[in-house]
């Protein structure tokens, strides 16, 4: 499942920003205005000495540079944030709405883009860290790059409906797994997988998802974050409220009584003894 070559410095930067959380992507934006908004303001020597043509003309140009860039890879940075909160907005959504269906047919209802976002939230939800890397070109097709533990996984996702994955997919997946060092790998479809196909990817490290086992995983993953008991609130002890001195009303303090029938009890006494000698018992 090809997809379309990114064709300028800009968009892939805000490609890879959109690789990371939305609030890194401000944090970004941020940090390097701040960085190029001060080299855009420094002064340039306004008299060159012999020998400093070269030094002067490098900061002229860098100060060019900066002028413009303090601006443009913020844009760029907030852009990149934008894109990325607005696909984990959608991959949410599609999570959701297979959540939210009867059965695994709505997982024919996707185009394959959102099939490969709707699979990688899957895997979110089971703590991998996901790189959507895009099927075709050089890197075997793979769609999904995860991460769990400082172990790799390679994922392909072949949306095909009613039909048939055959062997022919595990074996690429298999090789590619081998080439690149990956400890494991899943082939994930909407539809069936061929015998052949199972039977190459048993004893090997290599999980075959059909439509029905991956309709089951996301309701799995999606009630039991829904069924998170809540966090448990620690409740302080009450403060021991201090009494009023029955007699002048100045505040009490708790002695113990060292002599008479009450002797070794406890007891609230006024703070103005010996002028005072209001008592109160201990609760």
């Amino acid at each position: 499942m090809a997809r379309r070559r990114k064709s300028s410095p800009a968009e892939d930067l805000m490609e890879l920003v959109a690789l990371l959380p939305w609030w890194a992507g401000c944090v970004l934006a941020l940090v390097s205005y701040l960085w190029l908004h001060g080299a855009a303001t420094q002064e340039v020597a306004a008299s060159i000495a012999p020998g400093q043509v070269g030094t002067v003309v490098t900061q002229t140009v860098w100060k060019s540079l900066a002028s413009v860039g303090q601006y443009l890879l913020p844009l760029l940075c907030l852009m990149g944030a934008a894109l990325s909160a607005y696909g984990r907005s959608k991959r949410k959504g599609l999570v959701f709405s297979v959540v939210g269906s009867s059965s695994a047919n709505a997982l024919n209802n996707m185009s394959w883009q959102e099939f490969e976002l709707m699979v990688g939230e899957g895997f979110r939800q089971q703590g991998y860290q996901v790189i959507e890397n895009g099927g075709g070109g050089a890197d075997g097709g793979i769609d999904l790059v995860l991460r769990k533990g400082g172990d790799k996984f390679l994922v392909q996702c072949k949306q095909w409906k009613a039909f048939t994955v055959g062997v022919t997919v595990v074996r690429e997946l298999y090789g590619v797994m081998a080439a690149s060092g990956a400890a494991g790998g899943f082939v994930v479809t909407s539809g069936r997988f061929t015998d052949d196909a199972k039977a190459f990817a048993s004893g090997r490290n290599i999980t075959l998802m059909d439509g029905a086992a991956l309709f089951k995983l996301i309701n799995q993953t999606s009630a039991a974050r829904a069924t998170r008991p809540p966090p448990v609130e620690t409740v302080s002890p009450k403060a021991v409220s201090t009494p009023s001195c029955p007699i002048c009303a100045k505040a009490m303090v708790q002695r113990v009584a060292k002599r008479g029938g009450s002797s070794g009890n406890a007891f609230w006494g006024c703070s103005g003894y010996p002028a005072c000698r209001g008592t109160r018992p201990v609760a």
